[in-house]
């Protein structure tokens, strides 16, 4: 992909002492500089989108390699591995945890093709996200569905299970100084934890409202100790890394960089774009850019209302924290103003562990498969004869595979009359 390209000058512009999150590649670095130069030419006047650990990451990254961009490249598609060993190591665990089996959470989660072709192929950012969130996500899991108190015995220490629990939610939080989407896990996270005090629906939602309050206190004291826990690591994490890697908080100011893209994979987007060229054509003139910005807010506003609907059931105890956390990621998915290939790996890897339904499985292996060949790692537009050329090469290697290590050709039978002979000269050797 070409995005690493942005990740190698936004690091350098953070390397050499400027904010990336207000300097873009070309005033940074100079248009002729050979970073500048392989920057994509949408990008090179935009600051960057990033979390400061990411970019902070990416400037240790341009101080060992400087300009050499294979050497920056190959430490960047490490970062990247890292990222997947990190759902490699979490899936598995998570997936036991919802009773789904380990061995197909790995195939549809970490072995699914756009985690090759775009994780590891594009050497994205997702990838290290996804890989702390779900990492952050087993450590709270496992204290909170623990048999082992939070905290000691009459006090407010907390004790191993409730330093887990702590180291959880801080790598969730640190996942989202890498991409801010990883954010949503801490919700239900909270929500877990709230029902582990005591928290449930039914005792907000059917009390009298005479009885609201009496019946409905420990609920609400749950729900605020909750959340007030999870914001104060939060703010603690977000604080020490935007501070202590010197790259503040500007990317706050940044989040919305990538609207410029018109994704077709975004359904506000989609339908803006086609309600503006069906104006075009009736001579209505071009309103498309107005209509985005419309459609993309009222589908964000959508996604919000889904959201607060999947946390109210996972409350209610209808849906497991990972489940309804990978049924929110596919409604930002679906409601984002713009939409990659890769953003899939949002909802797929966490329902991975827990979706079991065989309409769920077909489907995304479906998805992914016809995403995996229409969209290529580099995002743009592939020609019909590239994607032909991709598909004859995989069958050729497929059919050379096949036949090198399936089929009895005469060289294994040559091969195997060598061993027989030297096992029977063996044998014929032995007192």
């Amino acid at each position: 992909s070409k995005d690493i390209y942005s990740y190698l000058a936004q690091s350098a512009i953070a390397y050499r002492g400027m904010d990336p999150y207000v300097v873009s590649p070309a005033r940074g670095l100079g248009v002729e500089h050979v970073l500048t130069r392989s920057v994509p030419n949408l990008w090179r006047d935009t600051p960057a989108p990033y979390g400061p650990l990411f970019l902070w990451i990416g400037k240790g990254i341009t101080a060992i390699t400087g300009e050499n961009i294979t050497a920056a490249i190959f430490l960047h598609r490490l970062v990247a591995l890292v990222g997947i060993a990190l759902i490699v190591w979490a899936l598995p665990r998570l997936a036991r945890r919802c009773g789904v089996s380990s061995v197909a959470a790995l195939w549809l989660g970490a072995m699914n093709p756009l985690v090759i072709l775009h994780l590891v192929g594009g050497i994205h950012n997702e990838a290290l996200m996804l890989g702390m969130m779900l990492v952050g996500l087993e450590l709270c899991f496992r204290a909170i569905y623990g048999t082992d108190r939070i905290r000691r015995n009459g006090t407010w220490w907390p004790s191993a299970a409730g330093w887990t629990l702590l180291a959880g939610i801080a790598v969730i939080s640190a996942s989202a100084m890498v991409k801010v989407t990883s954010m949503l896990a801490l919700g239900f996270v909270g929500i877990a934890l709230a029902q582990r005090w005591g928290a449930f629906l039914p005792a907000l939602r059917h009390a009298p409202i005479g009885q609201w309050w009496e019946r409905s206190r420990r609920s609400v004291a749950a729900l605020a100790a909750s959340a007030t826990l999870l914001m104060s690591v939060l703010g603690v994490v977000t604080v020490g890394i935007c501070l202590g890697t010197g790259l503040g908080f500007g990317w706050t100011t940044t989040l919305s960089t990538g609207d410029v893209v018109r994704s077709w994979m975004s359904m506000p987007t989609l339908l803006s774009v086609t309600t503006g060229r069906l104006g075009v054509s009736l001579g209505l003139g071009d309103q498309t850019q107005a209509i985005l910005e419309v459609g993309r807010p009222l589908g964000e506003l959508i996604a919000a209302a889904f959201i607060i609907r999947w946390m109210l059931a996972c409350l209610g105890g209808r849906l497991h924290p990972l489940g309804a956390l990978g049924v929110s990621m596919a409604t930002v998915v679906v409601f984002f103003p713009f939409v990659q290939a890769w953003y899939l790996l949002w909802a797929v890897i966490p329902l991975a562990a827990w979706a079991t339904r065989p309409w769920f499985r077909l489907t995304t292996i479906a998805v992914s498969a016809i995403i995996a060949i229409v969209v290529m790692p580099t995002s743009s537009n592939t020609s019909g004869v590239v994607l032909a050329q991709g598909l004859l090469a995989g069958v050729i290697m497929v059919a050379v595979m096949t036949a090198l290590f399936f089929e009895d050709l005469p060289i294994h039978r040559w091969w195997r009359g060598i061993r027989d002979r030297a096992s029977a000269s063996g044998r014929a050797t032995k007192p």
